[in-house]
């Protein structure tokens, strides 16, 4: 099956590093290649994976769209249109995701032998009888260890003042005189606690929201940048101003300067390439 034509589509929200590796490596076992490889994922995911997306060559699509099943959609969307202009003989697709059913059925109608690899213990027993083969592959790094640990600790919290309360009410049931004193203390002390909370949370959030739009805003204009190589700055810089991201007058350097966190410049001084990332 050497001369076959491969996709190779990953839902990376979905599966850990590992399994996609497992499942690219069997890939190449079986097929030979994987002429196509892309992961579908957000700007956080391609930046923070950059080098296990160098690695393996898989090609970062990220989604700009907030949304609950936004990157489900951003990849079918792709694998039709794959499907229509690149024509692959084999799809091969890693997620454990049963929403894909309606995709896997469309591309098979379209002369695709379909191929999925799930995460053991993610995946359903209705995902795996749509596809011509399924593979469910062990989950081998220790990440989930602290999901659990997370869930536990707010219970304990909870349980903690519970007998507390219920102690003090009958101890001062027999004694109605300290009950007005307790009553008026607690009051003025909420109104000030929530005050500086409630003016404190929104700011940084709203600073980060803000930072993520603008980055995303330039990956969507520019995809390049998120193969984490070097490119052009002046092309860049032009881009940006064609469509309005960047002042016609504003130097090249500004916007990425501005987010220093997502994109590094070379040289130091009067940079001429940029690329999204470090390291």
């Amino acid at each position: 099956m050497n001369d076959k034509k491969v996709a190779f589509l990953v839902d990376f929200d979905n599966v850990a590093t590992d399994v996609i590796e497992q499942a690219l490596n069997t890939v190449f076992k079986d097929y030979g290649a994987a002429h196509i490889r892309r992961a579908y994922c957000n700007a956080e995911q391609a930046q923070r994976e950059q080098g296990f997306l160098k690695r393996l060559g898989l090609r970062a699509i990220v989604n700009l769209a907030i949304g609950k099943n936004s990157t489900d959609i951003a990849l079918a969307a792709d694998a039709m249109d794959l499907a229509i202009t690149e024509k692959p003989d084999i799809i091969v697709l890693v997620s454990s995701d049963s929403d894909f059913a309606p995709l896997v059925l469309r591309l098979r109608e379209k002369g695709a032998w379909l191929r999925g690899f799930g995460q053991q213990g993610k995946t359903g027993d209705g995902v795996i009888q749509i596809y011509d083969q399924f593979n469910e592959l062990a989950h081998d790094s220790g990440r989930p260890a602290p999901k659990p640990a997370a869930k536990r600790e707010p219970a304990r919290k909870a349980a903690a003042p519970k007998p507390a309360a219920k102690k003090a009410v009958p101890a001062k049931a027999a004694a109605p005189a300290p009950k007005p004193e307790p009553a008026p203390a607690p009051a003025p002390k909420p109104p000030a606690a929530p005050a500086p909370k409630a003016a404190a949370a929104p700011a940084p959030v709203d600073a980060n929201v803000a930072a993520a739009k603008e980055i995303n805003a330039v990956l969507a204009l520019l995809p390049r940048l998120a193969d984490g190589q070097w490119h052009d700055l002046g092309a860049a810089a032009k881009a940006l101003k064609e469509a309005g991201l960047l002042a016609k007058n504003a130097p090249s350097t500004k916007l990425f300067r501005k987010h220093p966190q997502a994109f590094q410049l070379q040289p130091e001084k009067q940079p001429n390439q940029v690329r999204f990332g470090h390291g």
